[in-house]
């Protein structure tokens, strides 16, 4: 059983409460600036929780892989593929530290809020690496160890045992573009809002402002493989 089975029923309501959907509509925003999703491009989405991504992905034109290692959370996923008939997109149950895929099947590999909890972040990339074509693309988004949002991360699972973070592996932005300088494209930060953040200050406005003066919560990197 994975540690996340017992999120699984609440989590999607973290998206309904107005500070959750303002931070997925700012990690979304900087997210697909990055990342050129493409009609009928052949997408994985590296640790899909409920597939939100999923979804947004498939939105764009993508067919979707959605793999994951909470089974609670793919039934979730797999209720929203059976309301979206129109989309194409598929899950499997599936540890990211061993992904059951050939060499090069994907056309362009896609994962937010995953791999923190990566115990061994260079294998874990290399994995999606291989299992990448060449040129392609490969996002990957994360909570940012050095920053607001990662420290209150990090102490809250201190004074909570059953905090999925108590098994994160949070990243700075120099070790995540460490994991393959030579390939790396470009990286990005957002999330510049606190998280002791209140409305009305809780808007777009505010991270914009704090944008340029702060450290972003939450970092992308995009890496290409060679052609």
């Amino acid at each position: 059983m994975s540690f996340f089975d017992k999120q699984a029923d609440s989590y999607d309501a973290w998206y309904l409460d107005p500070m959750g959907k303002l931070i997925d509509e700012i990690e979304t925003r900087l997210a697909f600036s990055m990342f050129k999703a493409e009609n009928g491009m052949k997408v994985l989405d590296v640790g899909c929780g409920t597939g939100n991504f999923s979804v947004k992905l498939a939105q764009a034109g993508c067919q979707i892989t959605g793999i994951d290692l909470s089974a609670e959370m793919l039934k979730i996923a797999g209720e929203k593929a059976g309301q979206y008939k129109d989309l194409n997109m598929e899950f499997k149950l599936m540890d990211f530290n061993q992904l059951d895929f050939g060499n090069e099947t994907f056309d362009a590999v896609f994962s937010m809020t995953a791999f923190e909890f990566a115990k061994n972040p260079a294998h874990v990339y290399a994995e999606m690496l291989r299992v990448l074509k060449p040129g392609g693309q490969l996002l990957i988004g994360v909570i940012r160890r050095d920053s607001n949002w990662g420290e209150y991360y990090q102490e809250k699972a201190k004074s909570n045992p059953d905090s999925v973070f108590n098994f994160a592996n949070l990243q700075s932005l120099e070790q995540m573009e460490d994991l393959d300088r030579d390939n790396l494209v470009k990286s990005g930060e957002c999330l510049f809002i606190p998280h002791d953040c209140e409305e009305p200050l809780a808007n777009w406005e505010e991270e914009n402002r704090l944008s340029l003066i702060g450290k972003g919560s939450f970092i992308c990197v995009l890496f290409r493989k060679p052609s």
